[in-house]
């Protein structure tokens, strides 16, 4: 089904408010910018004229008393949420079908497929294939493919989390290319960051490409402000003391974990630089 516009407005229209309450009311809906406009986007004309006659009473998401209890969401409601960020939902699906393949880290004869560097099992320890033999056979691909990898439960859903939260803003403020490109750029950059920091080892998960769009949601945000990249009060300033937290090496010291810490220093570094890029762009439109 082919998306509808319901409403074109300059970019110096704060959406926040009327955004909020579209969510609240539970509208499917997302808002890009095109030509210099915002364009807020349904799936049907009857809903688009419902959104312009509810803009028109409450352009700033006013006048409609707070819901006590959210009612459960249809799955209607979920599928559309999915469609309207098929990027990011596409990107979360293929990490849980290599989550299932590599059982969490735990078949490393699936893992090698996918890691930065090939390898093969002696016993309790891994050789390393140089990268370079890697790619003189074509296997382009291990230089990105690392961010599908996780090692466990716990860290396949926190990043899941993140990557549906921050994934789905960039998609719906540049589009699911935009987005894509970003993404293949974080996880090349993060990658090869923690190659070089650490050398050769098993590395794997999105937390370098999450940093990365932290960072471009963070400085876009600043330089060309949109409702989209507007992240919660706390959220930059708790991942940036989780980052140096991390960096300390204390996860390492008591052995319950081991802190690719190089891909979230890269990917951050690298979302910043996106961030700068589309947000000066974005403010010269104006």
């Amino acid at each position: 089904m082919k998306a509808v516009a319901a409403m074109r407005l300059p970019v110096s229209v704060d959406l926040a408010g009327f955004v909020a309450l579209l969510r609240r009311l539970q509208v499917p809906h997302r808002v890009t910018e095109e030509g210099g406009e915002q364009v807020l986007w349904v799936s049907q004309e009857p809903i688009a004229e419902q959104v312009r006659g509810l803009y028109a009473s409450y352009p700033q998401g006013d006048g409609v008393a707070p819901v006590a209890a959210a009612p459960a969401q249809s799955l209607a409601t979920v599928i559309g949420r999915l469609r309207a960020t098929p990027m990011t939902s596409g990107l979360l699906l293929v990490t849980l079908l290599v989550a299932l393949v590599t059982w969490g880290g735990e078949n490393l004869q699936a893992v090698r497929w996918l890691s930065f560097l090939d390898f093969s099992v002696h016993g309790q320890f891994l050789h390393f294939i140089p990268l370079s033999e890697s790619l003189a056979q074509g296997q382009w691909w291990r230089l990105v493919s690392p961010a599908l990898l996780h090692f466990g439960l716990l860290h396949l859903a926190m990043n899941s989390l993140w990557c549906w939260e921050l994934g789905r803003r960039i998609e719906m403020r540049q589009g699911a290319l935009a987005l894509l490109g970003l993404l293949l750029f974080y996880s090349l950059v993060s990658n090869i960051a923690q190659y070089l920091w650490s050398g050769p080892g098993l590395f794997g998960g999105l937390s370098g490409v999450l940093y990365g769009l932290l960072g471009h949601c963070w400085i876009y945000q600043k330089l060309a402000p949109a409702p989209a990249y507007r992240l919660p009060p706390g959220v930059v300033g708790m991942m940036l003391i989780w980052l140096v937290v991390c960096m300390t090496g204390i996860f390492e010291l008591v052995q319950l974990a081991a802190i690719a810490n190089a891909a979230h220093v890269g990917g951050l570094l690298a979302g910043c630089l996106t961030g700068l890029l589309g947000g000066a762009l974005a403010r010269r439109r104006r």
